[in-house]
C-alpha cells in the first residue's frame, strides 16, 4: 500500500524520511513535495489552495490507478489531504483506504483569523514562533531565514485565503485524527471531523503542542502500521512488536 505524506506549512517532504525504517515494509511510503522547497525549489509558488491541490493530483494520479493508498497530512497537509480526496472523488477515481488527519481541526470550524501572510517579516516571523517547531537560530540567521521565509509566507497565504466549501458527500474511509496535547486545537475541533466521515472513526492524543509530529516517530507509525497492515489482512505484530 502507498502512504502519501502532505507536508505542514513551512515543511519539505524530508519531514517524513525517518518514517521509512519504522514502517512495514508493505508500506511504501511517497512524501509529496510542494512548489517552492527542496527538489521544487525554482517553481513559483501556489496562489492558492485549490491550486496545490491539483498540482499533488497531478503528481500521484497515475499511481492511484492500480494501487491501494492511504494519506497522511499534517497540519497544513491536514487541510490539502481533505481537499485531495474530494477531488479524487468527483473524478471517480480509486478512493483513499485510510485518512490520517493530523494536527488540524475540522474544516467546517471557521476560525476568525488575521491576515498574518500580510505582516512585516519580523512581526510575520513572531507568529510562526508561537506554533512552534521552528528554531530560533532560524530568527538569527538571514541567510537560512531568506530562504525559508518566502515559503512559510506562501503557505500562510494559502490557508488564510482557503474558503471551506460544505459537501453533501461524506469522506467514504476511514480516518485517524491525531493532536497534540499541548496544542491549541479543542475536542471540539477534532470530533467535529465525525461529520465529514461516514466510516471509521478514531482520534489519537500525543505529547506535545503542534509539532508533535516531530517527537512521535514511532508511535505514529506504530499506529499507521496497526491500521494500515488490518486492511492489508496482515498481523502488525510481526513487525516493530506493533500491538
Amino acid at each position: 500500500m502507498i502512504l502519501f505524506c502532505l507536508p505542514y506549512a513551512g515543511g519539505s517532504e524530508t519531514i517524513y524520511y525517518k518514517w521509512k525504517k519504522h514502517l512495514h515494509p508493505s508500506i511504501q511510503v511517497v512524501p509529496i513535495e510542494l512548489k517552492g522547497r527542496g527538489k521544487r525549489f525554482d517553481e513559483f509558488f501556489y496562489e492558492s489552495l485549490e491550486e496545490a491541490v491539483d498540482d499533488i493530483f497531478e503528481n500521484i494520479k497515475d499511481k492511484i490507478v492500480d494501487d491501494d493508498f492511504a494519506i497522511y497530512g499534517h497540519s497544513m497537509g491536514s487541510l490539502l489531504a481533505y481537499e485531495l480526496y474530494y477531488k479524487i472523488s468527483e473524478l471517480n477515481l480509486r478512493k483513499p483506504k485510510h485518512i490520517f488527519f493530523s494536527g488540524y481541526g475540522a474544516p467546517s470550524i471557521i476560525k476568525k483569523t488575521e491576515n498574518t501572510y500580510t505582516l512585516p517579516d519580523y512581526d510575520f516571523m513572531e507568529k510562526v514562533m508561537e506554533l512552534g517547531g521552528t528554531p530560533e537560530e532560524l530568527m538569527k540567521n538571514k541567510e537560512l531565514l531568506q530562504i525559508f521565509l518566502p515559503i512559510i509566507r506562501s503557505d500562510f497565504k494559502i490557508l488564510e485565503t482557503y474558503n471551506y466549501e460544505e459537501r453533501e458527500e461524506k469522506i467514504d474511509c476511514d480516518v485517524s485524527i491525531l493532536n497534540g496535547r499541548q496544542d491549541s486545537i479543542n475536542l471540539e475541533e477534532l470530533l467535529t471531523w465525525k461529520n465529514h466521515v461516514c466510516r471509521g472513526f478514531k482520534v489519537y492524543n500525543f505529547e506535545g503542542n503542534h509539532f508533535f509530529i516531530n517527537s512521535n516517530v514511532e508511535n505514529i507509525t506504530s499506529i499507521i502500521n496497526t491500521t494500515l497492515l488490518e486492511k492489508n489482512h496482515i498481523k502488525s505484530e510481526v513487525y516493530y512488536g506493533v500491538q
